[in-house]
């Protein structure tokens, strides 16, 4: 199932190479997969398909039951266009096959098991062959020079480290890529700003959320950001927006780019923003597959149309998964600095993320735009949904910046609430609560407390 489009990224370097980060990568660099013209990748793509299909359907019951409930065969797809014929598969799937019902292989070919918190219900389990575990390292460093990185650049990972996958996927990435890993994971928040201070890593890797949380500690220990030596953070595991990429880059005098992926498809490495155009991630399609599907019809929907992203694997042996879906709302678009792989926007929201408020589709990444230009206003908040009566109610709690004044906040709070009544078309109740009040997020952050049903 492995590709021979991509080697050990220590095996295409053999000459030092400019260590300026934010620049566009050095074509020595570059590996045969992003040389490939759109047309040779799509080539490349249906075989792996086939293998792929054929795989799950030999090796996965629920695969087989699943393609013969539909009434295909792995040799039915003969073009790419052909993958929408088969069915979608969904958390719910991995959860019903619990713990290891997913698997392609014996466990003994497994390497490694990574899980999701299971925090809803059961956890979702994936595993990964030696050469899952290889492709990944690949895709990561990829990522990582796609971002800037460097061999020889030091790399602060902040991202948890056990059966999450972000820590250690980011960990094997960079080394594959000939860095030199700090492998921080979360949590001691000031001692994480020490490590900084004295090793001086040039990349960071972490949730956007918990680099809010370190930046207010640089600040609270009477130090500017902006002198660290920090040059690049790469941010994933959570949708953030726009504006929380221009507060990061602003308050740290650093490059911010976003890293896609799930554990399901592989971890993070699935697709990545390049710091050369900041516009959009590119999707690593030599190894994951994307379609864009209508969430309500199911049908795929063309490029440029906005719909729930779903991914097929083409490359992985353990947990091979087909047409995956993965609630993330976005669109599919043209390459361009990696012009043979196809961009996806930025992910701000996801189907089950959308809360509902009497009728209108609200989503927390629409709060926090209207809060992040919002004078007077931290990027920290929390929106919590209460019944009051027959209606649903909302209220947003966001912390006021150090400093603000009484008045000052009464006008922010003001800003607020007409922004997300002309922007978003909902009423909500909004409070400014004192600095470092609400909790800090030092993985994943939650902002929606429901205690409609309490």
């Amino acid at each position: 199932m492995s590709s021979d489009l991509t080697a050990p990224a220590a095996s295409r370097v053999s000459a030092p190479v400019s260590t300026r980060l934010g620049e566009p990568l050095p074509d020595g660099l570059l590996d045969a997969a992003e040389r490939l013209s759109r047309e040779e990748l799509r080539e490349h793509q249906l075989g792996l398909l086939q293998a792929t299909l054929r795989h799950a359907y030999d090796n996965v019951e629920l695969y087989r039951r699943k393609f013969d409930e539909a009434g295909v065969k792995p040799d039915d797809c003969r073009t790419l266009e052909d993958l929408a014929r088969f069915p979608f598969t969904t958390k719910a799937d991995l959860r019903d096959t619990y713990p290891f019902g997913m698997f392609a292989v014996p466990m003994d070919q497994v390497r490694r098991i990574h899980a999701s918190s299971g925090t809803t219900g059961r956890p979702t389990v994936v595993g990964y062959t030696e050469n899952d575990i290889s492709m990944w390292a690949d895709v990561v460093a990829r990522s990582i020079r796609a971002a800037g990185g460097r061999p020889g650049h030091k790399i602060h990972v902040s991202y948890g480290y056990g059966l999450f996958t972000g820590g250690l996927g980011a960990h094997y990435g960079a080394e594959r890529a000939g860095c030199t890993v700090i492998p921080a994971s979360g949590g001691m928040t000031a001692r994480q700003v020490q490590i900084i201070q004295d090793f001086k890593p040039e990349i960071i890797m972490v949730t956007p959320s918990y680099m809010l949380t370190l930046l207010d500690e640089f600040e609270r220990q009477g130090v500017d950001p902006r002198t660290s030596s920090l040059k690049v953070g790469i941010f994933g595991a959570e949708p953030w927006t726009e504006e929380m990429r221009r507060e990061i880059e602003e308050r740290m005098d650093i490059h911010a780019v976003d890293i896609y992926g799930l554990s399901e498809v592989i971890g993070p490495g699935v697709a990545q923003e390049c710091v050369e155009t900041k516009d959009g991630l590119h999707v690593w399609e030599d190894h994951f597959y994307p379609e864009v599907v209508d969430p309500i019809s199911d049908e795929v929907l063309p490029d440029g149309d906005s719909g729930e992203l779903t991914f097929t694997s083409l490359t992985k042996e353990a947990l091979p998964i087909i047409r995956y879906r993965t609630r993330d709302l976005t669109r599919l678009l043209p390459g361009t600095a990696r012009p043979a792989f196809r961009r996806i926007e930025k992910i701000t929201g996801r189907c089950d993320d959308m809360i509902i408020l009497r009728g209108v589709n609200v989503f927390p990444s629409q709060i926090e735009e209207i809060l992040l230009r919002t004078p007077a206003v931290a990027p920290h908040f929390t929106i919590q949904l209460s019944r009051r009566g027959r209606m649903d109610h909302m209220t947003v709690r966001a912390e006021a910046r150090p400093g603000a004044t009484p008045e000052q906040r009464d006008a922010a709070a003001a800003a607020i609430g007409k922004g997300v009544k002309d922007g978003v078309g909902v009423t909500v109740a909004v409070e400014i609560v004192d600095p470092e009040t609400l909790e800090r997020s030092v993985g994943k952050i939650r902002r929606v407390k429901d205690l409609r049903e309490q």
